[in-house]
């Protein structure tokens, strides 16, 4: 299964909701795109909701991390919303848990940005 998102707004914060796999090509460029394209239209403030991601690798991993790395760079704010338990041992693993703004209430989340 491959990787979709879906993008909406509330309240001025871009909503990414992923699902599927966040792997090494497809998913990363898929992911990549979008925080690209959303950044290039003047959205810096986004939250990746990744309820429906059931997997991610290493290279996933690295998209999350560069992600969060463009939107900071360009005046932005990436937060990650509802981990799996899976993404969220991985974080913990590979020790990027703390480098994220990770919430798991979308209303929290948005109001975060405030």
């Amino acid at each position: 299964m491959s990787m979709k998102v879906g993008t909406r707004q509330v309240d001025g914060v871009t909503i990414v909701d992923a699902s599927g796999r966040i792997t090494l090509g497809e998913g990363s460029v898929i992911l990549r795109d979008t925080v690209r394209d959303l950044l290039s239209k003047g959205n810096k403030k986004i939250i990746l909701n990744l309820a429906e991601v059931n997997y991610i690798d290493s290279s996933g991993i690295g998209e999350l991390v560069s992600a969060f790395t463009t939107t900071k760079n360009q005046g932005g704010e990436l937060k990650l919303l509802n981990l799996t338990k899976k993404v969220n041992d991985l974080l913990q693993i590979t020790k990027l848990y703390t480098v994220f703004d990770v919430k798991d209430d979308e209303t929290a989340a948005i109001k975060a940005f405030k």
